[in-house]
């Protein structure tokens, strides 16, 4: 039944990085939609590598579209109005509503920069259309809300809280332990308007028997002086694309007992990661990530994934033998396939003549395909339905592109494109069966690609469904619902929503 009932917002924060701000957020999503709500997720700023192409031809960070999708709504890049992606150490590109902005170090953006109120107000606007079209709004702020030598700055954490007047819930992550310091302290401090907001305390990730923590919960309560509305235990059955480089760091650096060795090359500005998640789904392939030429030549398939910055990571490659490795495989007949900037490396060169990347204006590529890119300003944000042509199959694939740079072949070479475009447009090449590339992210998550990369290792079994990523997405945004409904007391949380 449909609820008409209007709900105050709603957001968590964290007291740390990596508490499952995200995850908290996606399994609220999920609740509020099976209650009969219309919700939409929202994050003023996202610092990520991992970013999503919407139907408008936006461009936003990927967390919020795990949270669309566990509202059931498309994403749009009013959800994450501002997207910070670095391009090294120092320097990040700015996306704002979901175009360009500019290069900001972070001295500029944290620091002294006037434009952080500007976007600060773009992020205040986007809330608000936001708010026009859904109920409840389900906010997450980034990092930890005790950082005060920013507060002033902040346009994600409390100061986006007070904007938006939400029901704010602390999340703090029980097994990195210091619960109760970084509970306290958080709340410590906070300003009198800030801590009026939070409304109580969820903790994450719990391990062992929760009515041993019984006393625990009340001195934090008594300390704090906020409820803990949930203990939240912890899970590793339910699958949810992470968010940041903290979970790539957790991600396999080797293989599993069984399924097709796939040798994800590691990169130092590796960006969506989460085109290789369904490899780790589907129990036909034993993905891992690993920049160690040895494990590379033990793989049977060999991925180049996107990143930040193809000539930097195409040099580093060179530099601890990983692209040689690389090139070995392809020469034996293993499969190696690119992905965005990866299937720009695999080209004869990579120019850069208006400096997009950095100083070095062109380098030599793994010489695998036979075509050439130039870096451009211009970045192409764009959603794709296509039809993966060795597949053999009429079924139509979806994917996007997110790209700065024009591919092109090289004179006299042929031909042999990986996909044709809804548009009719060629996508990608295919120099034999096994060594192919690609703009499309998302590629994988399609069952007729899936099927080819595993067509020469295991004999066909037709009783076997093809794997379908999609719906086993909405099963474990359910099962992540119910298991956070079961431990967080959402008749007190829907207590505070309440207008």
């Amino acid at each position: 039944m449909k609820h008409n009932a209007k709900l105050r917002p709603i957001m968590f924060v964290g007291t740390c990085s990596d508490a499952g701000k995200s995850v908290v957020n996606a399994a609220f999503c999920r609740i509020f939609k099976q209650d009969g709500y219309h919700p939409a997720p929202f994050k003023a700023q996202n610092m990520s590598l991992n970013s999503f192409s919407t139907p408008d031809g936006g461009e936003m960070g990927r967390a919020q579209v795990v949270q669309a999708e566990a509202c059931g709504i498309p994403p749009h890049t009013d959800m994450n109005p501002v997207l910070l992606k670095p391009t090294h150490d120092l320097m990040s590109q700015i996306i704002v509503d979901g175009r360009p902005y500019g290069n900001l170090s972070a001295k500029e953006y944290f620091k002294t920069d006037p434009r952080k109120e500007a976007l600060f107000v773009r992020a205040k606007e986007a809330y608000r259309r936001l708010e026009s079209r859904y109920n409840p709004i389900v906010l997450e702020g980034a990092g930890s809300i005790s950082e005060i030598n920013l507060a002033d700055r902040d346009i994600t954490n409390m100061r986006m809280a007070m904007a938006a007047d939400a029901a704010v819930y602390l999340v703090a992550d029980i097994d990195r332990g210091g619960l109760f310091g970084s509970v306290v302290g958080t709340l410590m401090l906070q300003g009198e308007k800030e801590l009026s907001l939070i409304k109580g305390i969820i903790i994450n990730k719990f391990r062992g028997d929760r009515s041993l923590f019984e006393e625990g919960k009340r001195m934090l309560e008594e300390k704090a002086g906020k409820p803990v509305v949930g203990i939240i235990p912890w899970f590793d059955d339910i699958r949810i694309e992470a968010e940041d480089s903290v979970a790539l760091d957790n991600k396999r650096a080797d293989w599993q007992a069984e399924g097709i060795p796939v040798a994800i090359v590691r990169l130092r500005r590796l960006s969506n990661f989460t085109d290789f998640d369904v490899l780790e789904m589907d129990d036909r392939f034993n993905p891992c990530y690993t920049d160690d030429p040895q494990q590379i030549a033990r793989a049977e398939i060999i991925i180049l994934p996107g990143t930040k910055n193809t000539i930097a990571d195409l040099q580093e490659l060179r530099n601890n033998g990983v692209a040689e490795a690389v090139i070995r495989a392809a020469r034996q007949g293993k499969q190696v396939i690119g992905i965005c900037g990866g299937y720009q490396m695999m080209g004869e060169r990579i120019e850069d003549p208006e400096h997009v990347e950095g100083p070095i204006g062109e380098i030599a590529g793994l010489g695998l395909l036979p075509q050439r890119t130039v870096l451009e300003e211009e970045k192409v944000t764009v959603q794709r339905a296509f039809r993966f042509l060795p597949g053999d199959t009429e079924a139509i694939c979806r994917g996007y592109e997110i790209h700065s740079g024009r591919t092109e072949l090289l004179p006299h070479a042929e031909a042999k494109p990986v996909a044709r475009l809804a548009e009719g447009n060629a996508e990608g090449y295919m120099r034999d069966a096994r060594c192919w590339g690609s703009y499309l992210h998302g590629i994988l998550d399609n069952p007729a690609v899936l099927d080819y990369l595993a067509r020469d290792y295991q004999a066909p079994d037709n009783s076997r469904p093809a794997f379908d990523y999609a719906r086993f997405k909405e099963e474990q945004y359910d099962k992540l619902a119910a298991h956070v409904r079961k431990h967080v007391d959402m008749e007190r949380i829907y207590q505070d929503l309440t207008l």
